[in-house]
């Protein structure tokens, strides 16, 4: 799968499980199990250039006497998802036409 195009899928798929509620990185990463293997070393850079774009906000909680890094989605975040499925939309099309009488 072409980098840029993976990359833009697991953006797509991090925000989307913060739509469900706030998480942190190894729970997002068991989640997304769900569609795509990541692992942890793949999200980090990630949850990084969403929050560097405004995608998300990051604040810590103590869990169990350490303190852990939880991710928040932000509206710019919820405007990304809302671009990425518009954007697919013409994707699909694309995607359609070539698979017809393929």
């Amino acid at each position: 799968m072409d980098a840029q195009l993976k990359r833009g899928l697991i953006e797509a798929c991090i925000l989307k499980l913060l739509l469900r509620g706030d998480s942190y990185g190894y729970q997002l990463v068991r989640e997304a199990q769900e569609v795509l293997s990541i692992s942890e070393s793949t999200l980090y850079p990630v949850l990084r250039r969403l929050e560097t774009a405004g995608a998300l906000t990051v604040y810590t909680m103590e869990h169990n006497g350490r303190l852990r890094k939880y991710y928040a989605i932000t509206d710019d975040g919820r405007q990304k998802i809302d671009d990425f499925l518009s954007e697919w939309e013409d994707v699909m099309k694309v995607y359609d036409f070539i698979r017809r009488d393929a």
